[in-house]
């Protein structure tokens, strides 16, 4: 009896309740029991079965540390795939964990990627490897055909890279041999007499404005106006000295010297062209502009920029440098002129390049030229807008936004144009910064606070470290030097000897 109680006390299920009253419930077999993945990092003990309870695992989860370096394939790290396979192969890109290629002029012929020119701009602090990444960069370009003109070495930092390739630097100074014509021809002066009227005029125009923007820089670079009067009386004294206002039948090369003489002893001719009532009235409009064209070859670059070109640099080489390090003495604006002039110089043996002769144009210490005012930043920015028509990669070299800005007042026509260089390169390497100079390339590019973060933070970690930004992409990459390169590019030599 008591048995029986407790039986019932347990209750029967449905389906024995229904079979006591005859009706038979159909058999249904159970589904096979769902099985699961384990877990990554807490397994269970114990899996879910039917008229069975589910025991979590006891092991406790384990925990891992990791960079956003190792953990790149994980949310929200994920950037972009890399680049395709073509160009120099500059290091890893922690991105897409890949390795990453750069090609300027590639790029530009890229329709998938979102560059228009082929112009790098590389920004860093002094010690964060802006020259190993340039100067690794031109080795690597070298298997492609590409040659390398350092226009202006102010440390002779390109030195060892010329001998490597059994190349002598150009050393330019005072008491030095080597003299450079800012006026020079370049390859549009050959076989003059064989040109026709048009493609003569056609060359002249080139030549003339070249000259006009180069002068415009030294005399606007002494606080001297440059404005249409004395750019007409400029143009005419260059014609004048060349031949061209007498219709020469081949134009003769001139020096900046000469252009002073024609202009302190101008002919009757240029006077009435140039609208003066006579000579008296010409020397005192243009005392100012005798005196500054004076300073290029009476004051601190005699001996430099007023003569015939005397080096015969090898074009068909794998490198030129012209070492700039002797005039360090002489101040910023000394060594800003000489970069002028150099430019000016380059452009006009580059100006008739041969299809395919592609170079990579290193533009260093480019914030001294920036500093000489608003003429000399037009000159350099007519450079990089001509890159595209010339085929070179144009590489200018500076520690920080604030040396394109400090051409002028806030607000000067002189900032603007700066300014509006940053968009005349495509490309731009940020390496390691301060918080206040990322600040500052968050206003000038754009670049979001993630990137900000990345140029304060991790670029600063080591050395060759840097936020590549082609276009509108990303990348974070870090530079890998062979043993070889290191060598190369190394330009702490001075603190290892005193160490």
């Amino acid at each position: 009896m008591g048995k029986q109680r407790r039986a019932d006390t347990q209750g029967r299920s449905v389906d024995r309740l229904l079979a006591d009253f005859g009706h038979e419930l159909p058999k249904v077999t159970p589904p096979p029991p769902e099985t699961k993945e384990p877990r990554l990092f807490a397994p269970q003990k114990n899996v879910l079965r039917p008229y069975c309870g589910w025991q979590p695992g006891k092991v406790p989860p384990e925990v891992y540390q990791m960079t956003s370096d190792q953990a790149a394939i994980f949310w929200p790290f994920i950037s972009a795939p890399g680049l395709k396979p073509h160009g120099a192969q500059m290091g890893v890109d922690y991105f897409s964990g890949g390795a990453f290629y750069c090609d300027p002029n590639g790029w530009v012929m890229d329709d998938d990627m979102p560059v228009s020119n082929p112009n790098v701009m590389v920004l860093g602090k002094p010690g964060m490897g802006k020259s190993a990444t340039v100067k690794a960069f031109i080795i690597r370009m070298a298997a492609f055909g590409y040659r390398c003109l350092v226009v202006g070495d102010p440390k002779d930092e390109y030195e060892k890279l010329c001998r490597f390739f059994q190349v002598e630097p150009i050393a330019i100074g005072q008491g030095l041999a080597n003299r450079i014509n800012p006026l020079d021809f370049g390859p549009l002066g050959q076989g003059w007499e064989q040109l026709s009227v048009a493609e003569q005029k056609r060359r002249c125009d080139i030549v003339f404005a070249r000259w006009l923007t180069l002068i415009r820089g030294m005399v606007g670079s002494q606080g001297v106006p440059f404005g249409p009067t004395e750019a007409k009386v400029v143009d005419s004294a260059l014609k004048q000295v060349t031949g061209f206002a007498q219709g020469a039948s081949s134009l003769r090369v001139t020096t900046i010297p000469e252009l002073w003489q024609c202009l302190n002893s101008p002919p009757q001719q240029m006077i009435e062209e140039c609208r003066y009532s006579s000579s008296q009235h010409f020397w005192d409009d243009t005392r100012a502009l005798r005196d500054a064209l004076a300073e290029m070859f009476q004051g601190a670059l005699a001996g430099l920029f007023d003569g015939p070109t005397t080096i015969d640099l090898d074009w068909m080489a794998p490198i030129a440098s012209l070492s700039l390090s002797r005039l360090e003495g002489l101040g910023d604006e000394a060594t800003g002129m000489a970069l002028l002039c150099l430019n000016s110089w380059a452009r006009a043996m580059r100006e008739l390049s041969e299809p395919g002769d592609m170079r990579v144009v290193v533009r260093d210490e480019c914030w001294r030229q920036f500093r000489l005012g608003i003429d000399a930043v037009k000159s350099f920015d007519a450079d990089l807008r001509l890159s595209r028509r010339d085929g070179d990669i144009q590489m200018a070299i500076a520690h920080k936004p604030s040396d394109f800005l400090s051409v002028g007042d806030a607000g000067s026509q002189a900032v603007q144009i700066a300014k509006d260089m940053f968009h005349l390169a495509d490309t731009k390497i940020l390496l390691g910064q301060d918080q206040e100079v990322a600040n500052q390339l968050g206003e000038l590019l754009g670049i979001n606070p993630m990137a900000q973060q990345l140029v304060t933070g991790w670029c600063r970690q080591e050395k060759g470290r840097a936020l590549w930004i082609a276009g509108e992409r990303y990348f974070k990459v870090k530079t890998i030097l062979h043993p070889v390169e290191e060598q190369l590019t190394w330009t702490q030599d001075a603190l290892e000897a005193a160490a």
